[in-house]
């Protein structure tokens, strides 16, 4: 069985009203090189027959059913069946541009980059959103890497804007270089998972190409996040944080530490808010919160003028000084 070039994992869980869409876009790629693995995570509706139908159309699809395990889990399983040189990851709600991997992996070819990133675009049923990498396109080497995108790599330095993307589903990647990382990502975490395989794969790259276009369309449910807002969100912002401590070396790339700091006081203000305003006699939660090392050093760290919005700036003041009166107030 001959080796393909790039391998398409698209985890698959109760998505039967956008599958085909999302399949149907694969298929139709002016690059052919390629294998689909959809790894069919559980679901409970018709994704599982649609699955094996287009496995059943198209040998270049295969099938794999499992226990769900979670987003991230059915990402590894396919992994394990890879056999391309590169991989690639499309979530099963989503699409993409026909040319997206003709362009990427001639990218990937011509310059023999270990990872290729493009940009994408977030879709609302009321608009459509370019998010774009602020680095400029091109190819880099390991030396540009190191001068050029790592110092913003995960925080450009306006709050917050990410200098490279950290979603996994814009990007292709070596697979012999990416494989120990995505296995270190815990299966537990549900929201900032796709980080914690992208940063640290970046930072052991020889090199990398970056597109100018938006060749991947993401649809974007604004309301998913509010329903993960509890007490348990709390656990998964420290598993996250200490995830980042151990995976990054801050030692051997300094510049990583400030933008970490940024990154941990984005996700707590992204997050305390609404978890402490739907929860009641938080008050000894707040305090032990707001002494956790990684979130204590970060809101230390960060000057609260780079903060956008007073009541972020407010936010970030009473989680840096444990002041949880005035906390709960500017809740209200």
């Amino acid at each position: 069985m001959s080796t393909p070039f790039l391998s398409i994992i698209v985890p698959v869980y109760n998505v039967e009203s956008y599958l085909a869409d999302c399949l149907d876009s694969i298929l139709a790629q002016t690059f052919t090189d390629f294998e689909v693995l959809l790894v069919d995570d559980g679901s409970t509706d018709n994704s599982p027959s649609l699955c094996d139908q287009y496995a059943a159309k198209d040998g270049r699809i295969r099938c794999f059913h499992k226990e769900n395990g979670g987003h991230m889990s059915a990402r590894q399983e396919g992994f394990k069946q890879a056999r391309g040189v590169y991989v690639s990851f499309v979530d099963s709600d989503d699409w993409i541009d026909p040319a997206m991997y003709e362009q990427m992996c001639s990218a990937a070819e011509e310059y023999d980059a270990d990872v290729i990133c493009c940009n994408y675009t977030a879709v609302t049923p009321q608009k459509r959103i370019d998010r774009r990498d602020v680095c400029a396109p091109g190819f880099y080497d390991r030396r540009r890497l190191e001068e050029q995108i790592f110092p913003i790599m995960l925080f450009s330095g306006s709050f917050f804007h990410f200098g490279v993307s950290p979603s996994l589903c814009n990007k292709l990647f070596r697979r012999t270089l990416f494989e120990k990382h995505l296995f270190r990502v815990p299966l537990s975490l549900r929201l900032g998972e796709d980080g914690l395989a992208v940063y640290p794969c970046l930072l052991e790259a020889s090199s990398a190409f970056f597109f100018s276009e938006s060749f991947y369309s993401y649809r974007s449910n604004t309301s998913s996040l509010t329903h993960t807002m509890n007490r348990g969100r709390l656990a998964e912002n420290r598993l996250l944080f200490d995830s980042y401590d151990r995976l990054i070396d801050t030692h051997a790339c300094p510049c990583m530490e400030r933008q970490l700091f940024y990154y941990y006081a984005y996700q707590c203000l992204l997050t305390f808010p609404a978890i402490f305003r739907a929860e009641q006699g938080f008050h000894k939660a707040f305090l032990a919160e707001c002494s956790y090392p990684p979130i204590r050093r970060a809101f230390h760290a960060v000057k609260i003028g780079d903060i956008c919005g007073l009541h972020n700036k407010a936010y970030a003041l009473c989680i840096r000084h444990r002041l949880y009166l005035l906390f709960r107030l500017l809740l209200k």
